[in-house]
């Protein structure tokens, strides 16, 4: 019997039987042909059932290194339990870079992708869309292998929500290494969206605001900005906004120590791009979360619609952020065929409260066409999930190819997809 397991966060308890981590492919692959329910589970950054099985549960924690750096192709290959932070340290020193990267450096790449987990920026797509190639071991045990521009079905592979097997390997896109200088702002106000959100969010790489939806503001905003493309000095006021004087935590209180460097001081991509340092504890700690997707056409009316419930949302809430993602074209990303904003908060451990508040706020977004981020706290109607995913039927074909006995399906696939 496998002892009681959490999630992060600690509000998600799960159900399976037993845990696995093996060490070797082989290990694995026959394993998984020996089990009736498998799902793969990553470094448990999820809020909901995602991950979850009543069956058997499997961890790559312990299949975790990079396996092959092509300065040819401008790839590397790494095994699917590795982290983030981890390949980015190896491929920085090796004078390499991602093009993205998320808030939290201490993620699985195979899980992040497989959950269209997408950081940051107008041109910038979504974390999958890095991958070149993915490795499946499928029900039988088998391997297969999905590789872009090789096989339509790729693009549903990459953000496969655990549905056709186990990730074991992944090759991704790489650039040249490059620096990032970090510069923060406080009080933008709300109103310098309406015409100027195009201005905001082109201004730097990567653009983060923040928000308690207290008021009309927004708390911080967050630039980061290519070193070579942009005076290190700044200017002392973005839109109204005034530059910070001290480095700042995203919520209001807690110190920024664990936080990646700011104040205009340039740095190596994978310190600066993520909000957070990789040897401290992510974020808020104790939390949890939620996230909806909405076109760029709409984000302001959005955001609008967002401040109207400011009452309710502001008492349950450590912080609110907003992105940008590029579009991409795979079948299953949140940012499937449009220009994407992200409205992201970050609640207090407060269940039974936020549950109440999410429909409220799924209200308010659904003239907007929202999408909810696959592994956090939604409340969405599953018809209505299934209404904003064109390629569904598609992806369920791909999923019932890998796994015709449903081995990788869950309750929540059942729910959202089915």
């Amino acid at each position: 019997m496998m002892q009681e397991e959490r999630n992060w966060a600690g509000n998600y308890r799960f159900s399976a039987a037993e845990l696995f981590e093996p060490e070797r492919m082989e290990q694995l692959q026959e394993w998984v042909a020996n089990r009736q329910q498998v799902r793969a589970l990553g470094t448990r950054h999820s809020f909901n059932s995602i991950a979850d099985t009543q069956g058997s549960l499997l961890s790559l924690k312990k299949m975790n290194q990079v396996l092959e750096l092509d300065h040819a192709r401008g790839t590397v290959t790494v095994e699917g339990g590795i982290r983030y932070g981890e390949l980015a340290a190896f491929l920085h020193n090796n004078n390499y870079a991602l093009h993205n990267l998320a808030s939290l450096p201490h993620i699985t790449i195979a899980g992040a992708c497989a959950t269209g987990t997408h950081g940051s920026g107008d041109r910038n797509g979504g974390l999958a869309t890095a991958v070149r190639s993915i490795e499946i071991v499928t029900a039988s045990g088998e391997t297969v292998v999905f590789t872009r521009g090789e096989q339509p079905e790729a693009e549903g592979a990459f953000v496969g929500l655990g549905a056709l097997g186990i990730v074991t390997k992944l090759t991704l896109d790489i650039m040249p290494t490059f620096d990032i200088s970090q510069l923060l702002y406080e009080n933008l106000a709300l109103s310098k969206l309406e015409n100027g959100f195009d201005d905001v969010y082109s201004s730097a790489y990567s653009v983060s605001l923040f928000t308690d939806w207290s008021s009309d503001r927004f708390n911080q905003v967050w630039l980061k900005h290519l070193a070579s493309a942009e005076d290190l000095r700044g200017a002392e006021e973005f839109h109204g906004a005034t530059r910070a004087v001290n480095s700042l935590h995203p919520v209001p209180g807690i110190s920024a120590e664990p936080c990646s460097e700011q104040l205009g001081k340039r740095g190596p991509w994978h310190e600066r791009l993520p909000h957070f340092r990789m040897e401290f504890t992510p974020s808020a700690g104790e939390e949890l979360q939620s996230e909806y997707f909405v076109p760029r056409k709409h984000a302001y009316a959005a955001l609008d619609a967002i401040h109207q419930l400011r009452e309710h949302i502001a008492p349950l809430l450590y912080i609110s952020e907003v992105r940008t993602i590029a579009a991409d074209q795979l079948w299953m990303s949140p940012s499937y065929g449009r220009d994407s904003v992200a409205i992201h908060f970050t609640w207090k451990p407060l269940g039974e409260a936020v549950q109440r508040i999410l429909p409220l706020i799924e209200a308010a977004l659904e003239p907007y066409e929202a999408r909810p981020h696959w592994g956090k706290l939604f409340t969405m109607a599953p018809e209505r999930v299934k209404s904003q995913y064109e390629k569904r039927l598609d992806f369920l074909s791909l999923a019932s190819k890998c796994d015709p006995q449903g081995k990788f399906r869950n309750s929540f696939l059942d729910r959202y997809l089915w």
